[in-house]
């Protein structure tokens, strides 16, 4: 589908097969407002995992059952990514944004209701509403940068948007730690049930603020669904169903979140197991850390990618992920801690990679290949509730053998799956 209204200036691309695209300096500010949404939806999922501690402290809930909140939050992604396409498609990207935002708003304000009831089911479908939002939203603004501009530039655009995604996760565990594990600041807002309300109702504002920029915001409706030249020697691109690099693609981006997922709902258990003396608010602030590496590694991702191939930096990554990640697995005081927050500077370019190779060369099906790539954010609900519970029966350490084995499958897309069934490769 191409929707040609607001269309911006386009020029050729030489490299790109002569493919017209909106000139660079056309696309900075829509580029700007897609980063702004990418900041959002770091700072609820930053929020995300210290939660998830605070509830089990709170609500004396174990650590299997606070996955619930990391289940809804991912759920919403794999049950509305394919809704949000289709909403993507009949109706462009602004609309796609602005809907999110709004629905995103909408959860964050169910937060204050469902804090004055007290029990934890009702955070649970206020979590669902609010990532049903983000879903959305990310769908949006994630297909908005992939296709804006040379195709051949998609892996680095996607990493410099997902560095501010990166700077929202580094926010929120500060906000968290400093509000929902501070006796005295959540005194002086007056309890537990008033902090949550106070923190999730400016967030809402917020949201809604944005979202009435956007809308009165130019945002060209680039039409470019033929996103690259297909990669087969077929004059017709094949459906998404004969292309085995996409498959590999989704299958390897769902194992990824989950390791992602499940590395951020347990990384305060973690790290406050192997730490001796180390509280849930140190353990808060290690988190944001750790989040400060992965907005390194964005950024240095996208420096390295100027000279790297993306199929060999995931490949590299992945390898050293699994490695790091068994560390944490032998549970040794202080060191597994250590390598854990490292873990989080090589997991930074994973997400943003594996989408860009995984809809490299789709041609017409470039959009309908985003949605699903998006879909398969909802691998999220795969590993936070084995790992909980493996943490519950065995130690928070041995729940990081799932990890480990998500990375290697990560290291093995990089080497050979981003390369099945093309024609056409670059190492």
């Amino acid at each position: 589908m191409s929707i040609e209204t607001d269309a911006a200036p386009t020029r050729d691309f030489p490299e790109s097969g002569g493919l017209a695209f909106p000139a660079a300096g056309d696309l900075r500010g829509p580029l700007a407002f897609a980063i702004g949404c990418f900041l959002i939806w770091g700072l609820a999922y930053g929020l995300l995992d210290v939660l998830n501690k605070h509830f089990q402290e709170t609500l004396s809930i174990s650590q299997a059952d606070s996955s619930w909140l990391q289940i809804a939050y991912f759920g919403a992604y794999l049950l509305l990514s394919l809704p949000a396409g289709a909403l993507l498609h009949a109706r462009g990207y602004k609309f796609g944004i602005v809907s999110g935002l709004s629905l995103t708003a909408v959860g964050a304000l169910l937060f204050i209701p469902a804090a004055a009831a007290g029990s934890f089911l009702p955070f649970v479908g206020s979590m669902f509403v609010l990532a049903a939002g983000l879903c959305v939203l990310e769908t949006s603004a994630d297909t908005y940068v992939n296709v804006l501009g040379d195709p051949a530039k998609a892996a680095q655009r996607l990493n410099l948007a997902q560095s501010f995604n990166a700077l929202g996760v580094f926010i929120g565990p500060m906000i968290g730690g400093a509000v929902f594990f501070s006796p005295a600041t959540t005194e002086a807002l007056g309890g537990a049930t008033r902090s949550i309300q106070i923190v999730y109702g400016l967030i809402a504002v917020a949201v809604l603020i944005f979202a009435a920029v956007v809308w009165r915001a130019r945002l060209p409706e680039t039409g470019l669904s033929d996103h690259g030249e297909s990669v087969w020697d077929d004059s017709q691109a094949r459906p998404l169903s004969r292309q085995p690099h996409f498959i590999a693609g989704v299958v390897t981006q769902a194992l990824y979140i989950g390791a992602q997922v499940g590395i951020g709902a347990y990384f305060i258990n973690l790290v406050t197991h192997n730490w001796q003396g180390l509280t849930s608010q140190q353990g808060a602030f290690m988190l944001s850390l750790a989040a400060v590496g992965y907005l390194v590694g964005r950024f240095a991702a996208t420096a390295l990618l100027l000279r790297v191939a993306p199929r060999r930096l995931l490949t590299v990554y992945g390898l050293i992920n699994v490695a790091l990640t068994l560390v944490v697995v032998a549970g040794v005081d202080k060191l597994s801690p250590i390598a854990l927050i490292a873990v989080f500077f090589f997991m930074s370019t994973m997400f943003a990679t594996i989408f860009a190779l995984g809809t490299t060369g789709l041609g017409a099906n470039a959009k309908k290949a985003s949605s699903l790539m998006v879909m398969a954010i909802g691998g999220g609900v795969l590993l936070p509730w084995p790992m909980g519970r493996i943490a519950d029966l065995y130690g928070a350490n041995y729940a990081f053998i799932l990890p480990a084995l998500c990375f290697a499958v990560v290291a093995w897309y990089g080497w050979k799956g981003s390369t099945l069934g093309q024609a056409k490769t670059a190492a």
